[in-house]
C-alpha cells in the first residue's frame, strides 16, 4: 500500500497525509500544467484572449482605458475546427477489436457498453484540449461495469516514474455547490485513491477534514459485490494522453491565433475609426471641436476668421489591403501547418485530387493521430485490466492472459474512381473479401457478402428458369 511517509528519508517534521494533500493541490492549481488546460478548453469554446483587450489611452496620471474608440474583439474558432478535425478523422467511425477468441471480444463490448465510442470521441476532445484525459472505472448500484471521464483540471497524479507509465495514487479535488439550510454555498471536495483503498475529504480554510458524509470519510475499497467491499489493485483512473509530453493542441498555436485575432481587430477598428474623413482646420471661428463637427452637421457649412489663409482640408487615411491580406493568409498557412491539419491549398492538387496526393494533404493530420492511437492503445490495454477483473467477479470466465487489439478505423478521404478502378483491376489477383473491403461504397463488409450470395443464387434460379436447366442446390450452397 502507497502512503506518503515513505517519500520521507526521515522521521523529523513529518507532515500528515492531509497536509501533504493540500500542498499538492496548491502546488497544482498554480501550475503551468493546469494553466494550458483551461487555456485549451477555453480557446476550444472560443473564448479566445481577444476577449480581454482593452484600448488605453495613455496620461500624465498613467493609462486609462478609452472607451470612445473601437474596440473590436474578433475571435476565431481554429483550436475548435482542429480539434474536431483531428477527432472526426480518428474516432467517429466505430473501433474494432481483434482477437483470436471471439467470445472474449462479444463480452469487451457487452461490458463497455454499446455508447463507448461515444466515450472514446469524448476522451479525445477532452485530451486535445488538456493534454491528457482520465477515466475512472467504477461499479455502480446495480452491480454494472461503468466508466465516468473525470475533469482533467481535477486531477492530480503521482506517478510511480518519471515517464508516467503507472499511477501510484490519484487526488481529484472538485467544487460542489450544496444547501445548508436556506443558504448555499460552494464546498470543495477531495478524493484521495491508492490500489487498495479510497479517502474522502472536505477543504476547510487551508486544512482538509475528513468528510463525515461520503461513507464517514472512508478509507473504503474501491467497489462492492454485495455486502462484501473489493479493492481493483491498481489506481481506477486511466490515463488517455494526448501525446508523449502530455501537451494539448494549443500549446503549439496559440501565439499565432493570438496574432490572427489582434490583426483581425486591429483592421476592423481602423475601419470603424476611419469611416469619416479627417478634417485640418485653419483659421477656424468657432470655440472647440464638438461646435465645428455641429455646425458641419447641421447648417453643412463652417465659418472662418481668416477668408486668406484660413479653410477646411481632409485627410483620408488608408491601409495597406495586399499586405494585410498576405500577412492574414500566412497566419492562416503557419495555424495549418503547426496544427498539423489537412492542406487544403486545393491549387496545387486540384479540385480531385489522387491517391498519393490525398496522402500528401493529409500526412500532418495523420502524424498527429498516430501520436494519439498509440496513447489511446495503452490505455486500451489498462482499461481491459478492470474489464478483465469484472468479467471473472460476475463468473463470465478469466481473460487475463488474453490479448486483444483496438483498431481505430479512420474517416479516409480517397478518390472514388481511383479506387473503383483499382478494385476492378485487382480481381482474380487478390481475394474478393479484400476487394469487397476497399471498395468505397462497402460499409459493412460481412452484410455486402451476405447480399451477394443472394443476388447471386437468385440469378442462377433466374437463368436456370429461363433455359429449363435442372437448378442445382448443392452447387448454390457451396457458393455460400
Amino acid at each position: 500500500m502507497f502512503q506518503f511517509k515513505n517519500m520521507f528519508r526521515n522521521n523529523v517534521n513529518i507532515m500528515t497525509t492531509e497536509e501533504i494533500l493540500f500542498n499538492e493541490i496548491e502546488e497544482f492549481n498554480n501550475s503551468d500544467k493546469r494553466k494550458w488546460m483551461v487555456t485549451g478548453d477555453k480557446y476550444y469554446r472560443v473564448e479566445n484572449d481577444i476577449f480581454n483587450r482593452k484600448m488605453l489611452r495613455h496620461t500624465e496620471d498613467g493609462a486609462v482605458e478609452e472607451k470612445s474608440k473601437a474596440n473590436n474583439k474578433l475571435a476565431h474558432g481554429f483550436a475548435k475546427n482542429l480539434t474536431d478535425e483531428k477527432i472526426g478523422y480518428l474516432l467517429t467511425k466505430d473501433y474494432s477489436l481483434d482477437c483470436d477468441n471471439k467470445e472474449y471480444i462479444e463480452k469487451v463490448k457487452n461490458v463497455l457498453g454499446k455508447y463507448f465510442q461515444y466515450t472514446l470521441t469524448n476522451l479525445g476532445t477532452e485530451t486535445s484540449n488538456k493534454g491528457i484525459a482520465w477515466l475512472q472505472v467504477y461499479i455502480d448500484e446495480q452491480g454494472q461495469f461503468k466508466t465516468m471521464i473525470i475533469p482533467a483540471e481535477q486531477c492530480i497524479p503521482i506517478w510511480t516514474d518519471n515517464t508516467h507509465t503507472e499511477l501510484q495514487a490519484m487526488i481529484r479535488y472538485y467544487v460542489q455547490t450544496v444547501y445548508e439550510g436556506r443558504d448555499k454555498k460552494e464546498i470543495t471536495r477531495v478524493e484521495y485513491y491508492t490500489p487498495e483503498q479510497i479517502d474522502f475529504y472536505v477543504l476547510d480554510g487551508k486544512q482538509l477534514i475528513r468528510d463525515i458524509e461520503n461513507n464517514e470519510g472512508g478509507p473504503v475499497l474501491h467497489y462492492r459485490k454485495g455486502e462484501e467491499w473489493k479493492s481493483w489493485g491498481k489506481v481506477p483512473f486511466i490515463p488517455w494522453k494526448n501525446n508523449r509530453l502530455e501537451y494539448p493542441d494549443i500549446r503549439f498555436i496559440k501565439s499565432l491565433i493570438d496574432n490572427y485575432d489582434l490583426s483581425r481587430s486591429d483592421i476592423a477598428n481602423f475601419i470603424e475609426d476611419t469611416k469619416n474623413l479627417i478634417y485640418v482646420l485653419k483659421g477656424y471661428g468657432g470655440e472647440d471641436l464638438g461646435e465645428f463637427m455641429r455646425d458641419l452637421n447641421y447648417y453643412r457649412a463652417i465659418k472662418i476668421d481668416d477668408p486668406q489663409d484660413g479653410g477646411v482640408d481632409t485627410l483620408n487615411p488608408t491601409i495597406d489591403i495586399q499586405a494585410a491580406k498576405e500577412h492574414f493568409e500566412q497566419l492562416k498557412r503557419d495555424i495549418k501547418e503547426f496544427g498539423q491539419s489537412v492542406n487544403m491549398d486545393l491549387d496545387k492538387f486540384g479540385s480531385s485530387p489522387s491517391g498519393i496526393a490525398l496522402k500528401f494533404l493529409y500526412s500532418g493530420l495523420d502524424l498527429k493521430c498516430n501520436h494519439l492511437e498509440v496513447e489511446f492503445k495503452r490505455a486500451f490495454e489498462q482499461l481491459l485490466h478492470f474489464v478483465n477483473i469484472y468479467l471473472a467477479e460476475t463468473s463470465q470466465g478469466n481473460y487475463q492472459n488474453i490479448d486483444v487489439d483496438i483498431i481505430f478505423n479512420r474517416d479516409i478521404q480517397i478518390n472514388e474512381t481511383e479506387a473503383i478502378d483499382n478494385c476492378i483491376n485487382s480481381q482474380d489477383v487478390i481475394s474478393e473479401e479484400t476487394i469487397i473491403a476497399n471498395h468505397p461504397w462497402v460499409k459493412d463488409v460481412e452484410a455486402e457478402q451476405k447480399r451477394l450470395a443472394e443476388e447471386r443464387k437468385e440469378k442462377a434460379n433466374r437463368n436456370a428458369q429461363m433455359f429449363d436447366l435442372p437448378f442445382s442446390k448443392s452447387v448454390m450452397d457451396d457458393e455460400e
